[in-house]
């Protein structure tokens, strides 16, 4: 049996490049013929070769990087009648994928050993348009804040970044109209956003979408209807305490195989976000595709906390400042910040 380690050799403060000997030991110690390829600048630089090393026969596909090198090498083997297993290192910075898999994120040895317990998991994989995706697929005004988060601040700060950027564009968010076609209906009305989740993983929660499955042929469709400053922040800060965001009225909480968005505004360009990238404008449609890579994971793991201590910290004090501003007791713990009841 053969493997192809494709890497980043920038990743994660070259991590992944200087333990790349090791990496490959473990491989070998799995009961595969390993060998690796360093992805370079030009464009699509992993899907090419995930396409090719698929083609040439390989049986084991390694995707070593962050979420953009991993989703690239899933859109070089998605389209492949003959697709061969993945394996994920994750070496970025938030890691969805992996988190999801319970794949170590912390040390690019330890993620590789996952290879050998010889656990997989048929994972579903989204479509949009001609591209494919394996955590998100979004639309709004709430999802451009990830395109204006600047890359430095990712990686020092991670989703908090995000919430530090998207409180500081809240103000200019306003509804759209937008019609959102899915397997039992149809939403036809104005909202800030809609979200399509495939795993329980975004953007470092895991409590965005506490029920996903990878392998159900579901998506999780989310819409915010509001686009109230105040009332987003407080659907943050529900979401923050339990994943409790779900059951509020100003979303929409949808399980469907497919989806076709259009926007309804002269004045707005629905861009689309696919795994936290730019992946074309609306109209588009969404298809899930059930089980369609077999994946290694680390399925019998222990669930970890997807928050840090340190983030946890921060996630304390902004359901704080909110419960401040609604004076609703959000994480029930009998005050309102700081104030008993």
């Amino acid at each position: 049996m053969r493997a192809r380690l494709i890497y980043n050799p920038t990743s994660g403060k070259e991590l992944l490049k200087r333990n790349l000997a090791d990496i490959l030991m473990v491989i070998e110690k799995a009961g595969y013929e390993a060998s690796a390829f360093a992805t370079t600048p030009e464009p699509f630089s992993a899907k090419k070769e995930a396409a090719r090393a698929a083609n040439a026969g390989f049986d084991l596909i390694i995707a070593a990087g962050g979420d953009g090198t991993i989703n690239e090498v899933i859109n070089g083997i998605a389209p492949l009648e003959k697709r061969p297993k993945l394996a994920i290192i994750p070496g970025g910075t938030t890691n969805d994928f992996a988190r999801a898999l319970q794949i170590p994120r912390d040390n690019v040895v330890k993620a590789a050993e996952v290879i050998l317990k010889n656990q997989t998991i048929k994972s579903d994989i989204g479509k949009a348009g001609n591209t494919y995706f394996m955590n998100i697929a979004a639309g709004g005004y709430l999802t451009e804040l990830t395109y204006e988060v600047p890359s430095h601040l990712k990686s020092v700060f991670g989703y908090l970044a995000y919430l530090a950027k998207g409180a500081e564009m809240l103000p200019r968010v306003k509804p759209i109209k937008m019609r959102l076609k899915y397997d039992d209906g149809e939403f036809d009305g104005k909202a800030s956003m809609f979200f399509l989740g495939l795993t329980n993983s975004v953007g470092g929660f895991e409590q965005i979408v506490p029920d996903a499955q990878l392998d159900d042929g579901k998506f999780s469709l989310i819409i915010v209807k509001t686009a109230n400053v105040l009332e987003i922040m407080h659907l943050v800060a529900l979401m923050l305490n339990g994943g409790k965001h779900i059951d509020d009225p100003r979303i929409e909480y949808i399980k469907t195989s497919r989806l076709h968005a259009e926007a309804f505004d002269d004045d707005y360009r629905m861009m689309i976000n696919l795994d936290g990238e730019y992946g074309g404008d609306a109209p588009m449609e969404f298809i899930n595709y059930k089980q369609h890579i077999e994946i290694y994971a680390n399925l019998d793991a222990i669930p970890e906390s997807a928050i840090s201590i340190d983030e946890e910290e921060a996630s304390d004090r902004f359901i704080e400042e909110v419960e401040q501003l609604t004076q609703e007791d959000i994480n029930e713990d009998g005050t309102i910040f700081g104030n008993k009841e």
